[in-house]
C-alpha cells in the first residue's frame, strides 16, 4: 500500500511541474516570446494544454470571471498541495 501512495505522490509532484510549465508557457505565448509556428514549440504547447486543460476547465466553471486574470492554475496547485498534505498527515501514518 505504501508503494501505491508513493506512486501517487510522485504523480502529483510531476503534475505540479506540468501545471507550472503550462502557466509559464502561456505567458510566453501571450507576450510573443515563443514562435507558435515552430513545430517543437507547438508540440510542447499542445501537450501542456491537453495535460492541464481538463482540470483547469473544471475550476474555471466555478470561479467568477476576473477578466484577463486567470487564477485557476494557482487554485489547482493549492488543491495538489492539499491532497499531498492529506496523504502525508493522515494516510501514511495509518499504512504499515
Amino acid at each position: 500500500m505504501r508503494a501505491i501512495l508513493d506512486v501517487v505522490m510522485i504523480a502529483l509532484d510531476l503534475y505540479w511541474w506540468v501545471v507550472i510549465a503550462s502557466a509559464i508557457f502561456s505567458w510566453l505565448f501571450a507576450f510573443g516570446v515563443v514562435n507558435p509556428r515552430n513545430q517543437v514549440v507547438n508540440a510542447i504547447g499542445r501537450f501542456l494544454y491537453q495535460a492541464t486543460e481538463p482540470a483547469l476547465r473544471r475550476i474555471r466553471a466555478f470561479m467568477p470571471n476576473l477578466g484577463a486574470i486567470d487564477i485557476s492554475p494557482v487554485i489547482l496547485l493549492l488543491g495538489i498541495i492539499l491532497i499531498q498534505q492529506v496523504i502525508i498527515r493522515y494516510v501514511y501514518p495509518n499504512v504499515f
